[in-house]
C-alpha cells in the first residue's frame, strides 16, 4: 500500500498552484475514503490561507467540469467553510460541547497509547508516527483516532483534539474541534464508531484480533481495553523564533499576516508594510509544534517584503506616531482566532458568501449552498 503521509508539502507557491492543476474530482469522489485514494493534499495551504476554497471552486468551474462530477469535492470543501461559520457564530464556545454534553465520558485527559503510538493497531500506530514526522493525517485516520479516544476509551474530546491540532500542518481549530465533537456525539446525534474490518477496507490492511475486531453493536458497550486506560494531562508549548521589531515606514499602512493568513497575492500591488505576526498570546492559547511553525514561516517567504515578528499587535501599533495613527494603518483579514485585532479588516474569500450565520447541521447548510451552486 502506498504510504500517503510521506508526501512532501512544498512551501513554494508555484508548487501549490501545480497541485491545484492536478485535482481529479471524479477519481476523488470514487476513492477519497481510501488511504491511497486520489485526494488533493491541499488542506495545509487552505488552512494557512495560502489559497482559498473559492479559488479551488473557481478552478473546477473554469475547467468545465459539470457540477455533478465535482459535487463531492465541493461538498468536502464546504464542510471546512461550514465549520468556519460555526466558529464565527459561536466564538469561544467552539471549545465547549456545542450541541449536547458528550455522552459516556470517563475522563478529560489524553491517552498514553495514542501519544506513544501504541494502540496495537498497526495502521493507526503507523499513522500517528507519520503525523509526528510529516504533520498530516488522512481524514479517515482522524476519524478513527477520535473514535478510539472518545468512544472506545471514553475520553472527553478536548485534550486529544489539542494533541492532534498541535502536530497538523493543516491545523484548523474550527474543523478540528467540530470534527472531534461530531465523532464524540457532542455535535451530532450519535457517536461515530469504526471497527477493524472498516480500517482494513480503507487502509488496505489485513490485521485481525485487535480490540476493534468486533461488530459495531458490540463496540458500543465494550469495556475500555486495558492498554487504553492509562492517561495523562496534556501540556503543550510553542517555540517561537526570537526576532527584532520590524522596520516599517510609518507613513503607510501595515498588512498583518498570521498563521491563518499567508496569502501572497493579498493586496499584492499596494505600497504597504507586510508583517507576519507570531503572537505569543495566540500560541499560548493554540499551541503548535516546531514543524508547524517552520511550515508557517516558510510559506510566508512567498510574500514579497514580508518581515517575521514574534510579539503582540500593540507592538506594531506603537511604531506609528500617536497623533497621526488611525485604524486604517493596521489591516488584517477577518478570522475568529484574531477577533482581538484592531484596525481595518478585509473579508475572507468564501465559496458561498451569502450562506452565513449558524446552521445546526452541515446538511441544512449544504442545502442552502447547493441552491447557489451553478456552472
Amino acid at each position: 500500500m502506498q504510504n500517503i503521509n510521506k508526501i512532501n508539502f512544498s512551501t513554494d507557491y508555484s508548487s501549490v498552484l501545480e497541485r491545484i492543476e492536478k485535482i481529479d474530482p471524479i477519481n476523488y469522489a470514487k476513492t477519497r475514503n481510501y488511504l491511497n485514494g486520489h485526494i488533493t493534499y491541499l488542506s495545509p495551504y487552505i488552512s494557512r490561507g495560502v489559497i482559498s476554497v473559492k479559488q479551488i471552486l473557481d478552478y473546477l468551474l473554469n475547467k468545465g467540469y459539470p457540477i455533478q462530477a465535482t459535487e463531492k469535492l465541493i461538498q468536502e470543501l464546504a464542510w471546512r467553510e461550514y465549520y468556519q461559520r460555526v466558529w464565527q457564530s459561536k466564538n469561544n464556545l467552539i471549545w465547549e460541547d456545542l450541541k449536547q454534553i458528550q455522552p459516556n465520558v470517563d475522563h478529560r485527559n489524553m491517552l498514553v497509547a495514542l501519544n506513544k503510538a501504541q494502540t496495537g493497531i498497526t495502521i493507526i500506530d503507523r499513522e500517528i508516527n507519520n503525523l509526528y514526522d510529516v504533520g498530516y493525517l488522512h481524514n479517515h485516520i482522524r476519524m478513527y483516532l477520535a473514535a478510539i479516544a472518545c468512544n472506545i476509551s471514553k475520553a472527553h474530546w478536548l485534550q486529544p483534539s489539542k494533541w492532534m491540532y498541535y502536530h497538523l500542518l493543516d491545523g484548523d481549530i474550527a474543523s478540528n474541534n467540530c470534527s472531534w465533537q461530531w465523532v464524540s456525539g457532542a455535535f451530532s446525534g450519535k457517536k461515530y464508531y469504526c471497527n477493524q474490518e472498516n480500517i482494513n477496507k480503507y487502509a488496505l490492511s489485513h490485521q485481525w484480533k485487535t480490540f476493534l475486531d468486533a461488530p459495531y453493536e458490540d463496540l458500543v458497550n465494550m469495556p475500555i481495553p486495558s492498554h487504553l486506560q492509562e492517561t495523562f494531562h496534556l501540556q503543550l508549548n510553542t517555540n517561537l523564533p526570537l526576532t527584532n521589531l520590524p522596520v516599517i515606514d510609518n507613513t503607510i499602512p501595515t498588512l498583518i499576516y498570521n498563521s491563518y493568513n499567508l496569502d501572497s497575492i493579498w493586496r499584492k500591488n499596494e505600497n504597504v508594510n507586510r508583517v507576519l505576526l507570531l503572537e505569543p498570546s495566540h500560541f499560548k492559547q493554540y499551541p503548535v509544534s516546531d514543524k508547524v511553525i517552520e511550515f508557517i514561516i516558510n510559506l510566508s517567504k512567498n510574500i514579497n517584503g514580508i518581515q517575521v515578528y514574534t510579539g503582540e499587535l500593540e507592538d506594531i501599533q506603537k511604531l506609528y506616531p500617536i497623533k497621526s495613527f488611525n485604524k486604517d494603518f493596521i489591516i488584517s483579514k477577518e478570522h475568529p482566532a484574531f477577533n482581538h485585532y484592531t484596525g481595518s479588516k478585509d473579508e475572507r474569500e468564501w465559496m458561498f458568501p451569502i450562506v452565513a450565520g449558524y446552521y445546526p447541521s452541515f446538511f441544512s447548510y449544504w442545502k442552502k449552498c447547493q441552491a447557489n451552486l451553478t456552472n
